[in-house]
């Protein structure tokens, strides 16, 4: 049993995120980095924005904005603050520094020597023009993990390119199968080919900090937005289609399933779908079609996947007449896999997701008391370590001071 010294050293252990005395510069820009330091601060690492004075973080002044007459596409006042800065900056601190100048690159170069973890997102060849890559960074701190984030790595004939979310979303084959089948490539609806690169750089870093315990050295971590996408887009064996008679953009179904599929009802749509062959019996007996199970063209999933286009008439027969709530109902006490098509507007209006406290509106940092837009919180919850990204985006340089003393003083080197 833990005596009570022990009880007051796990409550201070509790009060600090996994990450705190972990010292981070931040680097990056948009969307693929800032996701990656803003998991590292709500763990409780010190991420420290390296700004450019001359031109501050552009997302900052990217519509749309809040500011103290609400959200707007357009400035109404100086202070007001692009949307995408006030998430993505929450909970970390802001300096400016000049990296093109001798002053600036040597104060970088000094905060590097302290830093735990760099972060950038330039590319490929920026950081080595500016004389701040990782082959010049580790022999003066060789404790240093230094995480590039690119379009499509470090290394390669592409690695040069430009590269934004959509451009790797096509890049990556993800576009080729997305839509219908029929239709033209697509888009998918959020920047997750950013997201996801921003969430394996994450465990990248977390995973070269475990490394570094136990080998005291940092090192370098190559993360290509392409790469991260086709890893995970290759669970499914694209280069069979062609040889199974499967187009490859499948629509709201999925491949190896049949039905799934998305259905209307007579107020909304929902998805649901047979994962076995118990859940198709129970299909459709919910739908009054029980001798469907004898039909030899239904009698196993290959072949109901090759009559697909059949039994999604059959089930959107069904669906058209009842509502969404009495689809959902149903198919509940029938124990098959539904759930309404919800909107992602309102999606903080359903209870599971209040519950979980997943959003959180956003805070400003020139107008405390105002309600921001709504931002979600980092989604893994621990027993112990404290999550928060509770603090507002920082104000230009707002932190220099602080930082310039508690990183570069004779008791920051201590």
């Amino acid at each position: 049993m833990l005596n009570q010294t022990d009880a007051i050293k796990d409550d201070k252990i509790a009060d600090k995120g996994a990450l705190s005395g972990i010292k981070v510069l931040d680097l990056t820009r948009y969307l693929s980095g800032p996701q990656t330091t803003l998991f590292l601060s709500a763990l409780g690492a010190e991420v420290v924005k390296i700004d450019d004075p001359n031109q501050g973080d552009p997302v900052r002044n990217s519509p749309p904005f809040f500011g103290k007459d609400g959200v707007s596409m357009s400035k109404a006042s100086p202070l007001d603050i692009g949307i995408a800065y006030l998430k993505r900056a929450r909970s970390k601190k802001s300096i400016e520094l000049d990296l093109k100048s001798a002053e600036g690159l040597n104060t970088f170069l000094r905060l590097a020597e302290k830093a735990d973890v760099i972060v950038e997102n330039f590319r490929v060849g920026v950081t080595k023009r500016l004389k701040i890559d990782y082959e010049q960074l580790k022999s003066k701190n060789p404790k240093v993990i230094y995480c590039s984030i690119t379009g499509f790595g470090a290394t390669g004939p592409d690695a040069s390119k430009k590269a934004f979310d959509a451009t790797v979303q096509a890049a990556s084959g993800l576009m080729s199968i997305t839509g219908e089948p029929d239709g033209l490539p697509m888009k998918i609806g959020s920047s997750m080919a950013d997201t996801i690169a921003g969430t394996f750089a994450f465990s990248g870093i977390l995973a070269s900090l475990f490394r570094r315990e136990k080998t005291g050295l940092g090192e370098y971590i190559d993360v290509s937005m392409t790469d991260c996408l086709v890893s995970l887009l290759y669970d499914e064996p694209w280069d069979c289609f062609e040889a199974l008679g499967l187009k490859k953009r499948q629509g709201n179904r999925i491949m190896r399933f049949s039905p799934f599929n998305c259905y209307a009802g007579k107020d909304g749509t929902v998805v649901l779908g047979a994962a076995s062959e118990k859940d198709w019996i129970s299909i459709l007996r919910m739908i009054g079609q029980a001798d469907l199970q004898y039909e030899d063209k239904f009698s196993s999933i290959s072949k109901r996947i090759e009559n697909n286009s059949e039994i999604d008439t059959i089930i959107s027969i069904w669906t058209s007449t009842r509502t969404v709530d009495e689809i959902a109902r149903l198919c509940e006490n029938h124990e098959i896999p539904c759930h309404p098509v919800n909107d992602i507007a309102q999606i903080a209006e359903w209870k599971q997701i209040t519950d979980r406290e997943i959003l959180t509106p956003l805070p400003h940092p020139y107008f405390t008391n105002m309600r921001g837009p709504l931002a979600a919180n980092f989604p893994i919850k621990f027993s112990g370590s404290k999550i928060t990204l509770d603090n507002p985006a920082p104000k230009p340089n707002e932190h220099f001071k602080e930082i310039m003393e508690s990183w570069l003083s004779s008791e920051g080197n201590a």
